[in-house]
């Protein structure tokens, strides 16, 4: 009995997405060693329409994961290593006054690194709060305002930043408005043996592997469609909610975790997050509908960030994936 056209029109847009997800993670892996869940992260985060922040210690290779994306693709790519000294300017750009043939002069907009495709904010933690909030509307509006003039940002556009501890010296916290901005927060753990064997063997010898450009522009494009596209069952999206408000210390039923140490949950835009994680992971899996075990999965990376410890939290050193696991735990999926 021949399926229904919406049937095999589906089970083409999974295939076709897998093949090329696949291809761009065979790539990077020429190049970054392990790290598969960051991996797939940092490619959620660019077919979903968002952005990631990546957290770790210096020296685990989250500058070299961005650039080797940036191979893979062919899109725009720079680098903005943010200091104590970098002004909004240097990241947005600015108005120069320049000649023009018949000697006239006139203000002229010279354009920062941020117009790119994909923008590698390499320590984003370390500039000012004033610096780093130059970054709030490309982010979120997909464009930037200079002397009223506002400049659009071409699709797509990606910014990955790295980010150090905060424990370490010389760090910044982020401002909550621009934590909220990152769809998701990845944090980047130190390599096991065998992967630190292939990593000396790969850094320390004459062969230098490089990723190639196997998906274009249009295509990544089209992806992004494909990924909204995915349906969510109702029951599905009820607990991508319920697990929302459970990160809220001023809901009855969040758990005893999250109203002793959490001040303010995440916003809706953790929700949005879950889906999108969901959705993508569903097409990953060969599925074209998001289930509840696809939320679970994206509930650290899409809340981590998103949630506020309290005094208390922050005196006794708990986590925000630790308020996550509590309401993983004892949050049923079905109502």
């Amino acid at each position: 009995m021949p399926q229904p056209a919406e049937a095999v029109r589906a089970e083409e847009l999974v295939a076709a997405f897998r093949r090329d997800v696949d291809q761009l993670k065979a790539e990077i892996a020429k190049v970054i060693v392990g790290n598969v869940p960051i991996v797939e992260g940092v490619l959620a985060c660019l077919l979903a329409g968002g952005h990631g922040l990546l957290e770790g210690v210096p020296g685990l290779g989250k500058t070299m994961l961005v650039r080797t994306l940036a191979q893979t693709l062919d899109l725009n790519f720079s680098r903005i290593q943010f200091t104590p000294d970098l002004m909004p300017a240097d990241i947005l750009g600015t108005n120069v006054l320049v000649e023009d043939a018949g000697g006239g002069k006139h203000f002229e907009f010279q354009r920062g690194p941020v117009f790119a495709h994909v923008v590698l904010a390499d320590e984003i933690n370390r500039a000012t709060p004033k610096t780093q909030s130059a970054m709030l509307e490309a982010m979120q509006e997909r464009s930037v305002t200079v002397s009223k003039t506002t400049y659009k940002l071409e699709q797509p556009f990606l910014v990955l930043a790295t980010q150090n501890p905060l424990e370490m010296e010389g760090t910044y916290p982020l401002p909550e408005a621009q934590l909220d901005r990152f769809l998701f927060k990845l944090k980047v753990t130190f390599p096991d043996r065998d992967e630190l064997h292939t990593i000396l063997e790969r850094t320390t010898s004459t062969d230098n592997p490089a990723a190639t450009s196997v998906v274009s522009r249009d295509r990544i494009l089209q992806m992004g469609d494909v990924v909204r596209q995915v349906p969510v069952a109702r029951s599905v999206q009820d607990y991508a909610i319920r697990i929302l408000q459970s990160t809220h210390p001023d809901r009855g039923e969040s758990p005893e975790t999250t109203r002793k140490f959490v001040r303010y949950g995440a916003s809706p835009r953790g929700a949005q997050a879950l889906l999108l994680g969901a959705k993508l992971l569903a097409l990953l899996d060969g599925r074209f509908a998001a289930s509840c075990a696809d939320i679970r999965r994206m509930a650290p990376p899409a809340l981590r960030h998103r949630i506020i410890l309290n005094f208390e939290g922050e005196a006794e050193g708990v986590s925000t994936d630790k308020v996550i696991a509590e309401i993983l735990e004892r949050l049923p999926e079905a109502t």
